[in-house]
């Protein structure tokens, strides 16, 4: 039985943060970062059943040619992602009455897709492009608390990557879910996305601080591994990826991300129409499901 400090529900028997009763979400879920994008999504729905709003925490359950879609927005950073994905998947994989884990016959995988914005490291990934994530490196500290088992060339990719932009600790490195990429990311960009602990100094953006690293940008952007399954780069970075793909491998969950590219830090440039580039990539995730 787990302990209502552990599992925490509210009065109403909602689930502590995102403000959900296991009834209330899907089986697909398309994840934002900004609470005003849901409705940005919800907008194409044929019909809205179900709105919450909680903290950041804004969630729409409707139905999209006739599927049962949920869309919820998370908040920035990993740590916000730590609580969304265990709280989702405590929606449908505790029993909230007897507070124990369901059977593992009866426990249900999620579909998350990650709806985000995201800067290219690469001038070559140019502004306004829709790229679908393979690999999540994260350069924060959440997987310091939880026994996530990489694969040979995760924890290669990891060391190399720790030694060429000299990281006092070793970053983290996950494959998201190859059928919900086949699935929703065909004809995007295939990418390889940095999850930084923040948008300024950990992104090497430059206001009145200094970087411990002026170089680390270019460090970056010339990281390469090579292997049997060809080279790796970094193609992009954001701020929530790796928590989402390292918690579903956990929790046994497919999980995609999703960015469309609104700024390119090897040109300078930022795109004038960001919003449209983010409404082309809702629609067509919307239409591959």
């Amino acid at each position: 039985m787990i302990p209502s400090s552990e599992l925490i529900l509210n009065p109403d028997g909602t689930i502590y943060h995102l403000n959900l009763l296991p009834d209330h979400i899907s089986d697909t879920i398309l994840t934002v970062g900004d609470p005003a994008r849901v409705a940005q999504v919800s907008r194409h729905f044929d019909s809205v059943e179900f709105e919450t709003t909680h903290r950041e925490f804004v969630t729409h359950v409707g139905y999209y040619r006739g599927k049962r879609i949920t869309v919820l927005s998370t908040g920035m950073g990993t740590d916000n992602i730590d609580i969304v994905m265990n709280e989702l998947d405590a929606l449908v994989n505790i029993d909230f009455m007897s507070r124990t884990v369901r059977p593992v016959e009866e426990r249900i995988n999620l579909r998350i897709i990650r709806l985000g914005t995201s800067g290219s490291l690469q001038a070559d990934v140019p502004i306004g492009a829709m790229l679908a994530t393979e690999y999540a490196v994260g350069l924060d500290s959440l997987m310091q608390f939880y026994p996530l088992m990489e694969t040979g060339l995760e924890t290669e990719i990891a060391t190399e990557l720790q030694q060429a932009i000299g990281l006092p600790y070793a970053p983290y490195v996950v494959r998201g879910s190859d059928l919900l990429r086949e699935q929703v990311g065909a004809g995007m960009v295939m990418g390889n996305t940095l999850t930084c602990p923040g948008f300024y100094g950990p992104q090497g953006r430059v206001l009145r601080l200094d970087l411990r690293q002026p170089d680390y940008i270019a460090r970056l952007q010339n990281f390469r591994h090579e292997s049997a399954e060809g080279q790796f780069r970094l193609s992009n970075f954001e701020m929530e990826t790796a928590g989402y793909y390292s918690l579903g491998r956990m929790l046994g969950h497919e999980v995609l991300s999703l960015n469309a590219i609104v700024a390119n830090r090897a040109t300078g440039e930022f795109a004038e129409n960001a919003g449209a580039v983010v409404d082309a990539m809702i629609e067509r995730a919307l239409q591959r499901l």
